[in-house]
């Protein structure tokens, strides 16, 4: 699958959600309330529908954004640069798709060009507009490797990501001091031993801490 087809099902799959409006949202918070047990007209909450509704636009604004037109714009001027590049401990948040608790964590990102380098802040937008979406890590970690891959064409991409979430730190099971390691290598990462032990090397291998 080329990335214009990705993208195509990737902007038919937004259009076919009937998105609700912000009264609409407002509404389903008062419901959520007043399921809580409280009661949405006291004087406390009567502004945190639209609070609420504001921040999921801020925590859910990569839904409107498009990872394969933001890695477009790539630079061929590197004389002959072809080590790895590495920006790692990008922060994020995110939120699960199970329980829509927050995942707080970091990632670290790396690819060994080819003939083409893409800006370093594109490399952490690209992290915040697939942790701004309702996510589980695993997804998040191919996701962003994914679109690296396919729009670069490197040598190999790696990326890992380390994350606490809440949906097990402040319920159900309640451990706290929890984090996840997710990880994905393509290309001379996966095929390559040296190469991913100098990648992990260069972020402190989170396995070993």
């Amino acid at each position: 699958m080329n990335k214009q087809t990705k993208r195509t099902r990737s902007e038919a799959a937004k259009q076919s959600v009937n998105r609700p409006s912000r009264e609409e949202a407002e509404d389903a918070v008062r419901t959520l309330l007043r399921w809580a047990g409280d009661d949405p007209n006291r004087q406390g909450l009567l502004e945190t529908p639209s609070r609420v509704v504001r921040a999921y636009e801020e925590w859910f604004h990569g839904y409107l954004e498009d990872p394969y037109e933001l890695l477009q714009k790539t630079f061929e001027e590197t004389e002959g640069y072809d080590e790895m590049v590495v920006l790692k401990e990008i922060p994020f948040s995110s939120h699960c798709e199970h329980h829509m608790a927050p995942i707080i964590g970091q990632a670290h990102v790396a690819y060994l060009p080819t003939n083409k380098v893409v800006g370093i802040s594109k490399l952490a937008r690209l992290v915040e507009v697939y942790a701004k979406r309702l996510q589980i890590q695993e997804k998040m970690t191919s996701e962003i490797a994914n679109a690296l891959q396919d729009i670069l064409q490197p040598k190999g991409v790696a990326v890992v990501i380390e994350a606490s979430h809440e949906c097990i730190t402040t319920r159900g099971v309640n451990k706290l001091a929890v984090n996840m390691v997710t990880s994905r290598m393509l290309g001379a990462f996966r095929d390559n031993s040296s190469t991913r032990r100098e990648f992990l090397a260069v972020i402190g291998n989170p396995a070993n801490r």
